[in-house]
């Protein structure tokens, strides 16, 4: 096995391990940074349920290896909780019935938030392109479409996006 040294910034919180170079992000994050929100599902990128945020952009943690993660900024499904965006998301989830099993919940709103963070009003097409890389069995996916839709309402007129750093 051959390690290296990664450095990221991780919810904000600077890391520094050294991990196998095989090692996928996703395994960094749940096996040495005790992050178990993201969740492990088909490890080829086909569900999303390991979604996370790398440098503003939606990605599946299952697919990046180690040495792509030195030097990004990395957000989780537990970092949400500082984000304002992360904040409406999770609050209109809950209020919209748009988490059932839960299994899912954490890859929607990470695919979620990097479509609101980059896009502060799309249209109802962006939403469902934003999550197509999702899925879910159990909500039929209109709840969670309208979780976003009344977040996307809740951000209208607001700057919150431009200070909502990743």
């Amino acid at each position: 096995m051959s390690k290296i040294e990664i450095s990221c910034k991780v919810n904000n919180n600077d890391v520094t391990l050294k991990v196998d170079h095989e090692k996928h992000l996703l395994d960094i994050l749940r096996e040495d940074l005790n992050l178990t929100g993201t969740k492990e599902g088909c490890e080829i990128g086909e569900c999303g349920a390991c979604t996370v945020v790398m440098n503003g952009k939606a990605v599946c943690s299952c697919l990046i290896l180690a040495g792509q993660v030195d030097g990004k900024k990395i957000l989780t499904v537990e970092g949400l909780e500082q984000k304002k965006i992360g904040q409406l998301l999770q609050k209109n989830f809950i209020e919209e019935g748009a988490v059932q099993c839960g299994f899912c919940t954490p890859g929607m709103l990470m695919s979620a938030y990097a479509l609101l963070y980059n896009k502060q009003n799309p249209t109802e097409e962006e939403i469902k392109k934003s999550i197509s890389g999702n899925l879910c069995r159990c909500t039929g996916y209109i709840p969670i479409i309208n979780a976003i839709k009344t977040t996307v309402r809740d951000l209208k007129g607001n700057k919150v996006i431009n200070n909502d750093e990743i």
